[in-house]
Formats: structure tokens, C-alpha cells, sequence
């Protein structure tokens, strides 16, 4: 199976104002084949947030190499950059991000404002996102009158509409009680068993990392880890429960 990412003693370092340095990365190399479910796993402070970034074209890399779908990151002109963001990366964040006072439906339909989908094609897409999450019952509610695990769905619904290639997942459950959390991994993994979406979790969690195919284990900006996970696959099932 072809690479969708390739990293290659990839190092970050931030300088103040004042041009004092703060390694945060530290020759990375890994990579990740299309369909996997990859969980980026460490404390506070390991400097998996700042990678996530990286793959998803909202930072740069001080030095090493970052390929995606087989092409050096800085070799993507400005306006690629913002196709591939738009169409083949999803982003879902800890903190929800949706627009106050619009419908569910609103809110997921909100990314094909800036796609190339012909409108034609939004209502069934946003429809079927809606549908992918289990929210059909929901899609013209208000998103202030959902519950935390709702809203999240929402947005992982908004991250599927465009069908992207890659779903990149910051902490998804960070915010929410762990019976939510759990919908939210099972809905996660549905996607990578039953529709191929590549899944990049972020993680502190030992728990939430399971559910992933393969966790690579970050600790003060080096890689410490990286193993695949032998999980019984039952997402599916309790998913549709």
C-alpha cells in the first residue's frame, strides 16, 4: 500500500522575540500508509500537537523533510496548499469550533462554501456526513442545544464532507465524559474499517489510543515508541447498536 506521509528526521524548534530557541521536535522519521488509523500518543508538552500541525500544513518544519502523497511539503505552491487543506485533510479539535446559532446542517454544509463540490452535490453530501455520525436525528437543531459528544460529531461530520483523504483528530475527546468519548472513538474507527478514511489521532490517553490500528509513542519531542495494535474489531457492531 502506498504512503500517504513520509517524515524524515523532521526537527521544530520556536525562537522568541528575543531569538531564544525552544527545540520541541527532534529527528522524527516515520511513516503512514493510506487507511491506517495512527495514534499519536504522549504527555502535555511532548510535541505531538505541534506534529499534527505540521502533517496538516498549518506549521513548517525547521529542517528534514515531509512528504505528502509523495511530494516534499515546501514544493506545494500557496494555492495547492489551500486545495489539499480544503479537500483531502479533515480537522477535528478538541474544542468543537462550530459556528454559534446555525443548524447542524449549517454547520457541516459550511465547508463546501470554499471546495469545488458543484452545489448540486452539497445537500446529499452533508446529508450522508450527517448520516456517517449518527446525527440524522439532529440535523436541524441548533448546535447550542447539543450535548458535548453531539457537537463533536458534528464536527467530524464537517471534517467528512469534503471525503477527504485524511482525517486529522487533535484530542478529540478531550472535552467530553468518557461514555461520549467512547461514541466518539467508535465512530472513528467505523470510518477507518467501513469507509478507508486514513485516521491521525492525537492522544494522551491510553484508552482512546486503542482504538487505533498503530500508536507511535512521543516523549519530549523524540519518537519512543511505534507499535501496531492487536484490538478486537468491534467498533462496527457497537457503533450501529
Amino acid at each position: 500500500m502506498a504512503n500517504l506521509i513520509e517524515v524524515k528526521k523532521l526537527s521544530k524548534t520556536y525562537y522568541s522575540d528575543e531569538e531564544v530557541a525552544t527545540p520541541v521536535l527532534h529527528d522524527i522519521s516515520f511513516m503512514v500508509e493510506e487507511d491506517e488509523f495512527v495514534a499519536i500518543m504522549g504527555p502535555s508538552g511532548s510535541g505531538k500537537s505541534t506534529l499534527l500541525h505540521i502533517l496538516g500544513f498549518l506549521d513548517d518544519q525547521t529542517s528534514g523533510s515531509y512528504r505528502f502523497n509523495g511530494k516534499r511539503m515546501e514544493d506545494y505552491t500557496e494555492p495547492e496548499v489551500a486545495h489539499i487543506r480544503n479537500k483531502d485533510m479533515g480537522f477535528v479539535f478538541q474544542a468543537f469550533n462550530l459556528l454559534a446559532r446555525t443548524s447542524v446542517y449549517e454547520n457541516v454544509m459550511l465547508t463546501l462554501l470554499y471546495s469545488d463540490v458543484p452545489q448540486n452535490e452539497w445537500d446529499r453530501r452533508v446529508r450522508q456526513a450527517i448520516e456517517d455520525v449518527d446525527l440524522t436525528h439532529r440535523i436541524d437543531y441548533d448546535v447550542s442545544h447539543l450535548s458535548g459528544g453531539e457537537k463533536q460529531r458534528v464536527a467530524i461530520a464537517r471534517a467528512l464532507v469534503n471525503t477527504p483523504r485524511v482525517i486529522f483528530a487533535d484530542e478529540p475527546t478531550g472535552n467530553l465524559d468518557s461514555k461520549s468519548g467512547q461514541k466518539i472513538m467508535e465512530i472513528l474507527q467505523h470510518l477507518n474499517e467501513e469507509h478507508n478514511h486514513t485516521i491521525i489521532l492525537i492522544t494522551h490517553e491510553t484508552t482512546t489510543a486503542e482504538h487505533a490500528r498503530r500508536i507511535i509513542r512521543v516523549a519530549d519531542g523524540h519518537i519512543v515508541g511505534d507499535h501496531k495494535v492487536h484490538r478486537h474489531l468491534k467498533a462496527v457492531e457497537d457503533f450501529k447498536k
